[in-house]
Order: C-alpha cells, then sequence, then structure tokens
C-alpha cells in the first residue's frame, strides 16, 4: 500500500513537474496593447515633445524608470539617473543594468539603447499644433527597448550582462551617448556590443524587416539573419548616402570602443514625411508592425547575448 502510494506521489510529481516545465517553456509574447501604451504616453501632448531639462521630459524619465523598477532590473549607478555633463540644463541618460547569469559571460556587456528626448515645441503653430511629439523619432526605440526589458525582467535568460540605456540630448548632437560612452570607457566598463533603435514605427517595405547603419563594418547584420534563420536585416541606400552609422547613439560606443555598435530602424526616410514634423504622432505610427518587430527581434537578441563566443565582430 505505501509503495504503491508512494509511486502515486512521485508520478503526480512529475505531472507536475511537467506541467510547469510546459508553461514556463511557453513561447514569450510581445502584447500589442504594452506596446501601444508605452508609445502612446511617449508621444503625448503632456510630454511637450520631451525636450531635455524640461518638467516634461523628467515625467518621460519617471515612466521609463517604472518600467526598469518593475522588472527589477536595477540601477547602473547610484539611481537611474545619469546626469550629463555636457548639456546646459540639467538632463539624464536612464540607465539600468541585468548582470548575465553565466560566472564568465556575465563580464561582458551588451549595451541595448534608444534616445527618449525630442525637439520639444514649435515656435509658431500649424493648425493649432505646436508640439513636435516624436512618435517615430524616437518614441517607437525607446517602447522598443522598453519592451526588451520586459521580456528579460520575465525571462530572466541572459547569460550576458545587459545595460539598458535610454539617452538623452541626442537630438542635440548624441550628448547622451556621449557622455555615457565616455564615462563607461574611463571606469574600465567590458563592452561586447552596442545594439541601438531608432524609428522603428513605420514598416520598412521590400524585403527586410528593418536596416542597420553602418552595415559593412561588422558581422551584426549577418549573425542576426543567422540568428533569425532568414534574411530579415539589410542595408539601405538612403543610410549609406547620409551617412546615418554616425547619426545615432551607436556612434559614441563605436567611437569609444571600437566594438560593433550598431543602430536598427525600420523607417525608410526618403519616402517617411513626418521627420522632425509636427505630424510625427501616434496615430502615424504602426502598432502592429512595431509588434511584431520586437517579437521577432526577441529570440535574435537572445542568441546574441547568449552567444558561447563573442560572435559579432568587427569587419576588416
Amino acid at each position: 500500500m505505501k509503495k504503491a502510494l508512494l509511486l502515486s506521489l512521485l508520478s503526480l510529481g512529475c505531472i507536475t513537474l511537467s506541467c510547469a516545465q510546459s508553461k514556463s517553456s511557453k513561447p514569450y509574447k510581445v502584447e500589442e496593447q504594452n506596446v501601444a501604451a508605452t508609445l502612446k504616453f511617449l508621444a503625448s501632448d503632456e510630454l511637450k515633445g520631451r525636450q531635455p531639462g524640461t518638467p516634461e521630459m523628467d515625467k518621460a524619465a519617471q515612466y521609463l524608470e517604472g518600467i526598469l523598477k518593475k522588472n527589477n532590473i536595477k540601477p547602473y549607478f547610484a539611481t537611474y539617473k545619469d546626469t550629463l555633463k555636457n548639456y546646459p540644463k540639467t538632463a539624464y541618460n536612464i540607465v539600468g543594468v541585468l548582470e548575465g547569469t553565466d560566472p564568465e559571460l556575465k563580464k561582458e556587456f551588451i549595451v541595448i539603447g534608444a534616445h527618449y528626448d525630442h525637439i520639444g515645441m514649435a515656435k509658431q503653430a500649424v493648425n493649432g499644433d505646436d508640439i513636435y511629439n516624436g512618435a517615430d523619432d524616437n518614441a517607437t526605440g525607446s517602447t522598443t527597448v522598453a519592451e526588451l526589458v520586459n521580456y528579460y525582467g520575465h525571462s530572466r535568460s541572459n547569460k550576458r550582462s545587459i545595460l539598458f540605456c535610454f539617452f538623452s540630448a541626442e537630438e542635440a548632437g548624441l550628448l547622451g551617448s556621449y557622455h555615457l560612452a565616455k564615462k563607461l570607457k574611463e571606469q574600465g566598463f567590458n563592452i561586447y556590443t552596442m545594439l541601438n533603435f531608432e524609428m522603428t514605427g513605420v514598416p520598412l517595405g521590400g524585403d527586410n524587416l528593418a536596416f542597420i547603419t553602418g552595415y559593412g563594418r561588422s558581422n551584426m547584420a549577418d549573425k542576426f539573419n543567422e540568428y533569425a534563420g532568414k534574411k530579415i536585416i539589410g542595408s539601405n541606400e538612403f543610410e549609406m548616402k547620409y551617412q546615418l552609422f554616425r547619426q545615432s547613439d551607436n556612434y559614441p560606443f563605436f567611437q569609444e570602443f571600437n566594438v560593433p555598435s550598431h543602430t536598427l530602424s525600420t523607417t525608410e526616410m526618403s519616402t517617411f514625411p513626418f521627420y522632425h514634423k509636427l505630424d510625427d504622432e501616434f496615430e502615424a505610427m504602426d502598432t502592429k508592425h512595431m509588434t511584431a518587430f520586437i517579437q521577432q527581434m526577441i529570440p535574435v537578441v537572445d542568441k546574441m547575448v547568449n552567444a558561447k563566443t563573442q560572435e559579432i565582430v568587427l569587419k576588416k
């Protein structure tokens, strides 16, 4: 009787464990309503164009801090706020860190970032509108990073450590990322690579899901396509013509550390009519596209974060 009871309990335990494993192995799903909620707040009139050094920009910073806190992502410095030393007003990068799970790989850092500032208010209203909401530029990139925070807060699956960065004062000349990259370099920061997101709010069109800036400088695009099992990342003529590699927050990290540092974007800027225009608003964004883009990027980023060796390297 006891033996039968023991076997029954063991069997029940196995079933329970099997159910738990099955539940935990369920693929993570990015929810469009969460994407839309973050994007809508960051691009709202309430934030008045997210000009650094304003009370409205402080609200955006607090919102992003809240996402890090909710996911138990710790501040990298004493607080989440990294105060810029190269901007005339008080402005902050928001920086959180998730330590890796591997005793050796956790010593290497992946930097994942996006700028959350924009250009503020217009001097003269057009049809009653004087707020540069900056939905695509770059509330969408910040939303993308926020969703990666949500994913890693849920999965804790990162063998390498991840530094999540929301940069300020990008529109003033990449000042937030220049400040942080220099600061980290002086502290002996061990960076593997830097991945930045900029303008991910509308579909690119064509054969690729997104384009990468500085396509030929490293093998990141090739490795991402390999990780995805199909070609999702390519080059872009507009990007190459206007050297967008130098125009976003990836560039200071490349300059300081000389490691693969790139920006991913899904916006074809030669056809997108709202860049730095008053009409760059939430309603012009495609949250279904954004959700699908983030969903496809999660396993790609995860493979980069967890690769046993440094697979992404500069091209000679």
